[in-house]
């Protein structure tokens, strides 16, 4: 499916979607529970639908009715059969169910598609190997087997936070206290706070402290907890991809409001309202919802360390404004669904931006507009978000060729871009 953009998006009014950082860990929790439990989330995605698929593998039944997940929860003791993990491409599904399946003696074969095999497992899977499991490749898919063991599991801070919510969602299932230690600085840091939070949620206790000389964590988990479900719970709207449309409510048109917007969340990416106000965007608030209008736009600096999905929109931003926008701290962008530092800048380049790599960032020189062209998405949802939100400032239709990655994260995208006024076809 290629997807061009006749019109770019005039401003107007849009709900946000569902999170999917926070459903998933709330469909683990619950089907790892007491009793059943009804999840709010009205949309879905492929990512939500692989850790669902993974769950009901291991004998959990969950159904989505259109308005939430319905989660019976997995039956104890569970099946010690090897299952199948079907991950797709989302990464959160596979650093979850790992330690999970290991907590729960399970053996399972998990399913990576595309660029999955690529992305950093080490030394999460180190970790589990160390602590009872049995971890080999066969032909391309991870293979688990044996039970994970209580004990001390190292990690350093600098690779993914997903191991450490992995850990923290599995670790409670043990029989005896376990102690997480993370080395260094905890890079996307509230993605665990995130966790911790759903956890509580669940009856989970976490003790935390820092470490010596202020980086790096503990977390400390007793064993044998139990998930207790208060059987209904509601998924908040995603600020990752409310972002986009706050983005472009900030370079055209006469502004946009998101709507069902948690300002109080543990959600990262809300520093994207930070952000766009350092760029000098109008940003106002009011009850769930966040309106956003042009302004003077002026290149800032940026550590995108905590807010790497940020970047593809933070970078349209930077191309026109005025001067030199720095984002730093992204390195690990490499390792996405694409090598989304390159594809950033490559797309932004094709379309007319001044916007060069460096070693772990890319620098952007404002101009006034794009011209516009026909990109490539990369096989990246990120990307085709981008370039859509990047026709506002375009002279010329925007064509993206081969979108259908973004029913990774938001099967709706276009939908909600033609809410706005936009008029995407398929060509």
């Amino acid at each position: 499916m290629d997807i061009r953009i006749e019109q770019p998006p005039g401003g107007g009014e849009v709900k946000a979607i569902a999170s999917k950082s926070q459903a998933h860990r709330l469909l683990i929790c619950a089907a790892l529970s007491d009793k059943e439990s009804y999840i709010k989330c009205p949309e879905s995605s492929g990512d939500i639908e692989a850790t669902a698929g993974c769950l009901k593998s291991l004998g959990a039944s969950i159904e989505h009715d259109g308005e939430g997940f319905a989660v019976k929860p997995v039956k104890y003791p569970v099946s010690e059969r090897m299952v199948t993990q079907v991950c797709g491409e989302s990464g959160a599904t596979l650093r979850f169910m790992l330690p999970v399946c290991g907590a729960l003696g399970v053996p399972a074969d998990f399913i990576m598609v595309g660029r999955h095999r690529d992305r950093p497992t080490s030394p999460l899977l180190e970790e589990l190997a160390a602590n009872g499991c049995v971890i080999s490749m066969y032909k391309g898919n991870l293979i688990s087997s044996g039970k994970l063991s209580a004990g001390d599991f190292d990690l350093p801070g600098n690779v993914s936070s997903q191991f450490i919510s992995g850990l923290l969602l599995a670790l409670p299932l043990l029989d005896g206290e376990s102690v997480i230690n993370v080395e260094g600085r905890v890079e996307s840091l509230p993605y665990v706070t995130l966790t911790l939070n759903v956890l509580e949620m669940f009856g989970i206790k976490i003790r935390h402290r820092g470490s010596r000389g202020g980086r790096g964590a503990v977390y400390l988990i007793e064993g044998l907890q139990n998930y207790r479900s208060q059987g209904a719970y509601s998924v908040e709207g995603d600020w990752s991809n409310a972002a986009p449309w706050l983005s472009a409510g900030a370079i055209s048109g006469s502004g946009v409001t998101c709507t069902n917007l948690n300002l109080g969340s543990f959600q990262r990416d809300m520093a994207i309202l930070r952000l766009l106000e350092r760029f000098g965007a109008n940003v106002a608030y009011e009850g769930d919802s966040v309106t956003v209008t042009p302004s003077k736009l002026r290149g800032i600096q940026v550590d995108a360390a905590d807010t790497p999905d940020l970047v593809p929109l933070l970078a349209v931003v930077a191309s026109v404004a005025k001067g030199e926008t720095l984002i730093n701290n992204i390195g690990r962008l490499k390792m996405k669904e694409s090598d989304r530092m390159r594809a950033v800048a490559e797309t932004l380049r094709t379309l007319g931006a001044d916007i060069s790599e460096k070693q772990d960032g890319l620098l952007i020189r404002g101009v006034k507009t794009l011209s516009g062209g026909t990109v490539q998405s990369n096989n990246d949802h990120r990307i085709v978000m981008m370039a859509a939100i990047a026709s506002a400032v375009c002279e010329n239709p925007v064509t993206i060729n081969v979108a259908e990655p973004i029913t990774k994260s938001y099967p709706g995208f276009f939908k909600d871009f033609e809410v706005l006024g936009g008029i995407a076809a398929e060509v």
